[in-house]
């Protein structure tokens, strides 16, 4: 059986992994441009300057997804491409390298999904406070008011964050991202909250400014766990774990729902409440309102998960992972199954629209002999994870499309130029682009609708 007719097969990529061009045509400077500035923050001090040039080469990018077959691009903006300062002025030059985007993909028949929020946080409003500030939900109103008036007529599709389980969790407990430093529980909840109060004022500013048949989404990340066999037991237990705060100290950031039930159930969850009773900051009489505007699909980025078991007292465990375990480049354990189970637990839980917005590996890649680019074990992985995602929507989980991460390769935030996640090879030093094996796969995948899996 192949996927739904109309299934949107896409590829995704973020702004500053990507287009380099950092200080030109009156961009401002995000906190990535400054953490990479920091001597021994990225591998081998990479920054993402020049990055993949998409900004100079975004023609040459939008045709290879077209040759492709790419329905649907998933990318995101540069907030200080926009807005130099965060808030203020907007910058025309980013303006127009977007419209250009935008105009080039519809061309080509490829439909835009624009990210508004993909980690490169304008450095003018961090030196105000970032996410600790009370305006900085307003900050980020603003910016999408701009950017839904600006190009609302063309895109129809706008996701408000990704991953804001990273945002907080990678760059204030685990300090790995930009800016980079620890942070108490209390105040990482303060932005938790503005973020998710950020998420609801941009929902409601693309609904009152935008065309009638825009949709909005958001794109939240977090472990997606399975259970260890058919038990029932034990997938009851692989539900609770996925959805239950993490309780390691330094975990509890990336938590499922702990970002998504305020924006579908207006509510904190019980668990995590409990928790941190003490610790909570003050939520408005309206706050909880304004995070849960509705929105219209729900968008997971997926890599991986654990094996669950149930506990025998109603609770879970997770299961010890067999000697030489299958993992990528990057050492994230290759589990197909999350793939089936993460979008079942969540359409059961949640009752929307999914679409995989990221889903992929990181392979040791390089240019053969013969001048090619052989990636047999990204084929395997993406196969085996698609044929779980076909068997979820077999099932009854109503999954609207898949955007493979990513188009190419990029700059890997603090791991810099050392993970190769593409479906194309870059060569950092000519620019030049190479189709690995994947890539054409890929193609075959969607020009079969996945009937080739």
């Amino acid at each position: 059986m192949a996927f739904m007719k109309n299934f949107v097969w896409g590829t995704a990529t973020s702004s500053f992994q990507i287009e380099g061009a950092a200080g030109e045509d009156g961009k401002g400077l995000s906190i990535w441009d400054t953490f990479c500035q920091e001597e021994g923050r990225t591998f081998d001090n990479h920054n993402g300057d020049t990055a993949c040039d998409h900004y100079h080469r975004y023609p040459e990018d939008v045709a290879i997804m077209k040759e492709m077959g790419i329905k649907a691009y998933r990318f995101s903006l540069s907030w200080p491409r926009i807005f130099p300062d965060g808030i203020g002025e907007v910058n025309e030059a980013g303006i127009d390298f977007y419209s250009r985007l935008v105009d080039e993909l519809l061309k080509n028949d490829i439909v835009p999904y624009i990210t508004l929020f993909h980690w490169d946080y304008p450095n003018a409003l961090h030196e105000k406070g970032a996410w600790l500030n009370p305006d900085s939900p307003k900050w980020f109103a603003e910016y999408a008011k701009v950017v839904v008036e600006r190009f609302g007529d063309r895109v129809k599709h706008f996701m408000t964050f990704n991953e804001p389980q990273c945002v907080v969790g990678c760059a204030f407990e685990q300090t790995i991202h930009a800016p980079g430093f620890h942070l108490p529980d209390r105040e990482r909840l303060l932005m938790v909250h503005h973020i998710l109060l950020a998420h609801g004022m941009a929902v409601k500013v693309i609904r009152e400014c935008g065309h009638r048949d825009i949709q909005v989404g958001f794109a939240p990340t977090g472990l997606m766990h399975f259970p260890a066999d058919g038990k029932a037991e034990n997938i009851e237990a692989a539900r609770k774990a996925i959805f239950s705060v993490p309780e390691a100290p330094d975990n509890w950031g990336f938590s499922v729902s702990w970002w998504s039930d305020p924006v579908f159930f207006g509510a904190y969850p019980e668990d995590g409440l409990e928790r941190f009773r003490e610790v909570m900051p003050r939520i408005g009489q309206d706050d909880m309102k304004i995070i849960s505007a509705p929105i219209d699909f729900y968008g997971q980025n997926i890599y991986n998960g654990a094996p669950i078991e149930s506990d025998g007292q109603g609770g879970f465990r997770r299961c010890k992972r067999k000697a030489g375990y299958p993992m990528t480049n990057i050492h994230w354990p290759v589990t197909p199954e999350s793939l089936y189970w993460g979008p079942r637990f969540l359409y059961e839980r949640y009752q929307t629209p999914i679409y995989i917005t990221e889903n992929g590996m990181s392979a040791h890649d390089v240019v053969s002999l013969d001048g090619k680019v052989h990636d047999p074990n990204r084929i395997d992985f993406l196969n085996r994870y698609l044929l779980q995602l076909r068997k979820a929507s077999e099932d009854g989980v109503d999954i609207r499309g898949y955007f493979e991460w990513s188009l190419m390769d990029n700059f890997e935030w603090s791991n810099g130029y050392s993970q190769r996640f593409g479906l194309v090879y870059v060569d950092y030093q000519t620019q030049q682009r190479i189709w690995k094996d994947s890539a054409y796969w890929y193609q075959n995948v969607i020009h079969t609708n996945g009937e080739c899996l």
